[in-house]
């Protein structure tokens, strides 16, 4: 899985060759690049993991939510007992 934000698909935006979707992501509507995507129609409530405004993953809800939680971890503040990575 790439490190991308999730996003929700509402819906095709009509005029672009198929190449862009109208995506909830954290609540604001964005338009957001399908086009790398090639496994077939993307339906509304689809989930995908978006990287530059770029779709480049489809995931299922429970993917999404492991991606949220993810980003979510890492702009937690470093805990004065934890170690640096590495």
């Amino acid at each position: 899985m790439c490190l991308g934000i999730p996003g929700r698909v509402i819906g095709p935006i009509d005029g672009y060759g198929h190449q862009l979707a109208l995506v909830d992501v954290a609540g604001v509507q964005r338009k957001i690049n399908i086009g790398l995507l090639d496994d077939g129609p993307l339906p509304p409530g689809s989930w995908v993991l978006i990287h530059m405004g770029f779709a480049l993953e489809r995931v299922d809800p429970a993917g999404a939510e492991r991606a949220l939680n993810g980003l979510e971890l890492m702009g937690q503040p470093q805990q004065p007992n934890d170690e640096p990575a590495g």
